[in-house]
C-alpha cells in the first residue's frame, strides 16, 4: 500500500495549500505530517485503493450533472476531481461540495496549460506555450507560473496538469502544435521549467507531459492509439531530453502518454500509460523520478480502444501510475484492484 500512502500525503498537502512558505513537494515527502499514518490507517482497504483515482467534474452541464459527480465522489471515495468547462463560482460552490462529502481532502485539478482560461469563462487567459517559446525573457514565464499558481489557489485547487513538455517536431501533429514550447528540446526545457518553477514555488503541484514525448505524431490519443516507431536511442536523446532535465530540478508530477512505442515495449497495442517497462523501468528506475506519476485521461480512445472496463486502469497501476485519472468505470477498476 505504499502508493496510497503517497496519496495520503499529497491529499495532506491539499489540506493546507492556503498557508504561506511551504515546503517543496519532495520535502514534504521526506518529511511526512504525522497525521498522514492517522488518516490512512481509518480507511478500508477499498478507500485507499480509490485515493488514487480522479474523477471528472464540469459546471456547465446544469446542477443535475454537478450533483451527479458528487454522489460518485461520495459513494466511492475518490481522491480527486479534476475540473473541465465552467465558471469560476459554479466551481467554486462545486469544489465546496465535493469537499465537504469526501473523507479524505480532495486533489483538486484543472488541465489549466495557458491559466483558468483554458477551461473557465471570464477568467485570465496567458498567451500559448508556442507564443512563450519565441520570448528571450524566462523569467517573464516564470512570473507567469506564479500569477497561475494565485489563480488556482483562489480557486482551491492544488494541481495544475501543465506544462507541456513536448518537442513539437512534426508538423502534422492534430494534438501537441501549439501547446509547446517549440521544435528545440533545449529551449523546450528552459521554457517548461521557468513555468514549471514558477507554479511550484507558488505552492502549485505541475505535471510535466506527455511522457515520454507526444510531440512527433500525427494521431491524436483523443481519437486513437498513435505509435512511436523511432529506436530507443533516438527518444532518449531527444523527446526525453525535456523530461529528464526537470526532474533534475524537481518536478512534482508526470503525465504518461497513450502511444505505443515498440522500441520501448513491444506488446502489440500496449499504450506507454500501461507499460511496467517505460513507466517504472525508465521514468522511475533509469531517469530517477521520485514524483507523482499520472495517467493520461483514461477515458481516451489511445487507451480504450483495446482495453475496456476498468482493465486498463488495473494494468495501469501495475505499471507503476500514482494517479488514473477520468476511468471510464472506476467502481469496476476499484474493484478489480
Amino acid at each position: 500500500m505504499k502508493k496510497n500512502i503517497f496519496l495520503i500525503v499529497i491529499l495532506c498537502m491539499a489540506a493546507y495549500s492556503a498557508h504561506a512558505q511551504k515546503p517543496t513537494y519532495l520535502e514534504m515527502l521526506a518529511n511526512q505530517p504525522k497525521w498522514v499514518d492517522s488518516v490512512f490507517k481509518k480507511l478500508n482497504r477499498r478507500e485507499k485503493i480509490a485515493q488514487m483515482f480522479f474523477v471528472r467534474a464540469h459546471t456547465n452541464l446544469g446542477q443535475k450533472y454537478t450533483d451527479s459527480v458528487g454522489l460518485v465522489i461520495k459513494k466511492e471515495q475518490l481522491g480527486g476531481v479534476i475540473f473541465f468547462q465552467g465558471g469560476p463560482v459554479r466551481q467554486a460552490r462545486a469544489t465546496n461540495a465535493y469537499q465537504k462529502v469526501s473523507r479524505v481532502p480532495l486533489i483538486v485539478a484543472n488541465d489549466g496549460e495557458w491559466g483558468l482560461g483554458m477551461r473557465l469563462d471570464s477568467t485570465i487567459s496567458f498567451p500559448y506555450q508556442m507564443t512563450l517559446g519565441a520570448i528571450q525573457n524566462k523569467d517573464l514565464i516564470y512570473r507567469m507560473g506564479q500569477e497561475v499558481a494565485k489563480d488556482f489557489k483562489r480557486m482551491g485547487m492544488q494541481m495544475n496538469l501543465a506544462p507541456d513538455a513536448d518537442i513539437n517536431n512534426n508538423p502534422k501533429n492534430p494534438v501537441i502544435n501549439y501547446r509547446s514550447f517549440g521544435e528545440n528540446k533545449y529551449n523546450v526545457a528552459t521554457k517548461t521549467g521557468a513555468y514549471m518553477k514558477g507554479m511550484q514555488d507558488g505552492g502549485l503541484l505541475t505535471t510535466l507531459k506527455h511522457f515520454p514525448g507526444h510531440g512527433d505524431t500525427d494521431v491524436d490519443s483523443h481519437y486513437d492509439l498513435p505509435q512511436l516507431t523511432f529506436t530507443a536511442a533516438r527518444l532518449d536523446s531527444l523527446e526525453m531530453y525535456p523530461f529528464r532535465e526537470l526532474i533534475k530540478q524537481g518536478a512534482s508530477g508526470v503525465m504518461i502518454a497513450h502511444m505505443n512505442i515498440p522500441s520501448l515495449d513491444n506488446t502489440p497495442n500496449l499504450p506507454s500509460t500501461l507499460s511496467k517497462p517505460i513507466v517504472t523501468g525508465i521514468l522511475k528506475q533509469r531517469l530517477g523520478f521520485k514524483g507523482l506519476i499520472i495517467s493520461d485521461a483514461m477515458d481516451m480512445k489511445g487507451v480504450v480502444k483495446y482495453f475496456k472496463n476498468g482493465e486498463a486502469d488495473l494494468l495501469g497501476i501495475i505499471a507503476g501510475n500514482d494517479i488514473l485519472e477520468l476511468s471510464e468505470n472506476s467502481d469496476r477498476a476499484i474493484t478489480l484492484v
